[in-house]
């Protein structure tokens, strides 16, 4: 089959074409990749201060672009409720502004004077990588590329920026913000790129490193199958926190890497857990993006498994729903367990497993029970209980995965590092350890006194 020669991006609600990208060619990319590298040697150069400045510059312009036009355009590409869509935006310029608050002291040579011996001196410096290769997915085009891509570029790295396409346009104003605060075109290129392109990037010998978001299948932050569980040792107090895991689970569609697929409910509340999980459920508005009103859009891919579970939500509730569209019905589904792919592989969609456990080893034990290990939460009353605090703590250090909430979930705080273990990641964003991953270690050792 002949490679595609340009992309289409079609809208998930109204199946309609978008815009459409051409790719380029493979002597055109070496021109590109040249161009960067170019840049590169000389963007390095510029002090970190001014860097930094030019960062905030871009917070600046970026902030230009917010408003109407920019929500319902994301909405249009990948479906999300345009009522949602601002949560997105803020949470990109509030990545931005944490990084670059961090990213001199993140930057800085370490010193090693304290122990240097007379007559020497001895350092590390924090040097640029050269060339960086982001491939960002869909589901959070702007959330999860400025996970790198201002990072890579404060650090002294050029670009290249590969957006899903699905979502080509986020890509485009993200690399126009950061050109109209200065940073020079060959720093930052948006390339839309075919599965056969992509992979010639990769392997191009002036790529020096690769950030990828997406499925198992380079900084590699993949997805999840994100466990919770409700409740350790206090049990009727978890269910104020009903709403909190409903969301965790439901948000944009529950089409995020840590979205909460699978819930575990000790036997004691199990029924009444499921009830009012199920309640919520139901009243959920499924429908038009564009209307403001819509809490729940359509899917970019509708492949859910059921493998035999129990289904509680009636799908006549969401008659929008149908086999030749790209809505979903939410759905809760009982009678599970790791048999079944719904509890073991990743759905991405609106779509939860409840599974009965009896004891809290039982639950720790089926949360480990994974080929993928991003985050895991625990549900419980902390405050009231302070044994409780302490007991998560203690099962803090049996979870086998990249971040455990308490009471808490599918949430990216910058300060923190971003990263899973397992089939769900090789890299870290966000925090000082973003930085050191777009860096590397130089060290230098001098003797000064020749005698």
């Amino acid at each position: 089959m002949a490679n595609p020669k340009s992309q289409t991006t079609i809208s998930p609600h109204s199946q309609a074409p978008l815009c459409t990208r051409v790719y380029p060619d493979e002597s055109e990319l070496d021109e590109k990749l040249q161009k960067a590298a170019r840049a590169q040697k000389e963007w390095q150069k510029i002090d970190i201060k001014d860097r930094i400045a030019i960062g905030h510059k871009f917070m600046e312009e970026f902030e230009k672009m917010k408003g109407d036009d920019l929500y319902l355009e994301l909405t249009e590409q990948m479906g999300r409720p345009v009522s949602q869509v601002p949560g997105e935006i803020r949470g990109f310029l509030s990545r931005a502004q944490y990084m670059l608050s961090i990213a001199e002291p993140s930057l800085a040579d370490v010193s090693l004077k304290d122990t240097d011996v007379p007559g020497f001196r001895r350092y590390i410096k924090r040097v640029p990588l050269g060339v960086v290769f982001v491939i960002a997915p869909w589901n959070f085009p702007y959330l999860t590329s400025i996970n790198a891509v201002l990072p890579a570029v404060v650090a002294g790295n050029a670009v290249i920026l590969k957006p899903s396409p699905q979502t080509p346009m986020a890509a485009e104003r993200f690399a126009t913000a950061l050109v109209n605060a200065g940073v020079p075109e060959g720093i930052i290129q948006v390339l839309h790129l075919s599965p056969t392109l992509t992979s010639y990037v990769i392997q191009h010998e002036l790529v020096d490193f690769v950030c990828f978001t997406g499925s198992v299948g380079v900084a590699l932050e993949l997805g999840g199958k994100d466990p919770a569980y409700g409740d350790l040792f206090q049990l009727q107090p978890l269910f104020p926190l009903l709403f909190r895991l409903f969301t965790g689970a439901m948000f944009n569609s529950g089409q995020s890497c840590c979205a909460i697929e699978r819930i575990y409910v000790h036997e004691s509340v199990y029924d009444k857990f499921v009830e009012g999980y199920v309640d919520l459920v139901k009243k959920y508005k499924l429908g038009d993006p564009t209307k403001p009103d819509t809490n729940l859009g359509p899917v970019f891919t509708s492949e859910i498994v059921k493998a035999g579970a129990k289904a509680l939500v009636p799908e006549e509730l969401f008659p929008i729903a149908q086999p030749n569209n790209a809505y979903v019905a939410p759905q809760v589904l009982v009678g599970v367990d790791h048999t079944m792919d719904v509890m073991m592989e990743e759905t991405f969609g609106p779509v939860v497993g409840i599974q009965k456990v009896s004891s809290d080893e039982e639950a720790v034990r089926l949360m480990n029970d994974s080929p993928y290990g991003l985050t895991a939460s625990i549900w419980t009353n902390a405050a009231e209980n302070p044994e409780s605090e302490k007991a998560f703590l203690h099962v803090v250090d049996q979870l086998n995965t990249g971040t455990v909430f308490l009471n808490r979930c599918d949430f990216l705080d910058p300060a923190l590092s971003w990263t899973g273990v397992k089939n769900s990641g090789r890299g870290v964003s966000l925090s000082k350890f973003g930085y050191d991953q777009l860096t590397r270690p130089k060290s230098v050792h001098m003797k000064i006194q020749t005698k």
